[in-house]
């Protein structure tokens, strides 16, 4: 519910708040929120800072600061729609990693997902090249997610999902700190926009992260990623009933595409890791 709310919160927030701004409050409320808790303090390896560094980068900085840009032109619902690809790009990062190719049915599985994701965007570019550039805003997102989940597991487990997430948090506030800072004076203060990005800070990117966190060092990155299935859901729902946005017959059946070639993929390889 933490993840699908999200959209909904980065679209009430960027009403009144730059995009920036918007990825700076996120991380910075989600910090504080983990800083009260003593297990974030734990130490971590020295030499696991440089993949935290980078998990604060690919997986918080980059992409909430694309989510927020490409809020501005398309739904929120279309954003958890297109987000549910994530498992595909987990997949595939994955597999380049052990520099195996794959499968038959995995291929099956990530071409079904594609075509779930053209289905989508094909339907909401009718609305011009700004929408389209929000479509491509939020795949290129999404494929950072993919990379960010394949770094969380190892160091999780080694680390702790607390720890990791705070101190990948801090490196991420401290990239944004300067976008934030320059979108501050063209951002116009609402209340409305502030407790969005306070939601988002504390329930999206603290604990949702440490939770998942927690689930992919348990269960690895690809079986975690499933996690993410339920995500178009809450997403297309919250729109419909908090935004009035619309539901097209040709976005259901585009997520229904999407979520079958992710459930391919990462089915496909929980079998081969089950036979090694």
């Amino acid at each position: 519910m933490g993840w699908g709310s999200s959209f909904l919160f980065i679209d009430i927030a960027v009403e009144h708040f730059r995009p920036g701004l918007v990825a700076f409050l996120r991380v910075l409320f989600g910090a504080l929120v983990l800083a009260a808790m003593p297990g974030a303090r734990r130490a971590v390896a020295r030499s696991d800072w440089p993949l935290i560094a980078l998990l604060g980068v690919v997986w918080m900085a980059a992409p909430f600061v694309l989510f927020a840009f490409a809020l501005q032109w398309i739904d929120s619902s279309v954003a958890g729609m297109i987000n549910a690809a994530a498992p595909l790009f987990t997949a595939v990062v994955a597999g380049l990693v052990v520099r195996r190719l794959p499968d038959r049915n995995q291929i099956v599985g990530l071409i079904v997902g594609f075509v779930g994701v053209v289905t989508i965007s094909g339907l909401t570019t009718r609305g011009g090249e700004t929408t389209g550039a929000g479509i491509v805003l939020v795949v290129l997102a999404t494929l950072l997610y993919g990379c960010a989940y394949n770094l969380a597991g190892p160091l999780q487990r080694r680390g702790g999902a607390l720890p990791v997430i705070w101190r990948a948090q801090l490196v991420s506030l401290v990239v944004l700190a300067p976008l934030g800072g320059l979108s501050l004076p063209s951002s116009n203060f609402a209340w409305s926009s502030l407790l969005a990005t306070i939601a988002l800070g504390a329930v999206s990117t603290a604990l949702a992260y440490v939770g998942f966190a927690t689930l992919v060092g348990r269960v690895g990155a690809t079986r975690a990623s499933v996690a993410v299935y339920l995500l178009p859901v809450v997403a297309i729902a919250l729109g419909w009933a908090v935004r009035d946005e619309p539901i097209y017959r040709e976005s259901l059946v585009g997520t229904v595409l999407v979520l079958a070639g992710a459930y391919l993929t990462s089915r496909v390889r929980h079998r081969h890791k089950l036979a090694a």
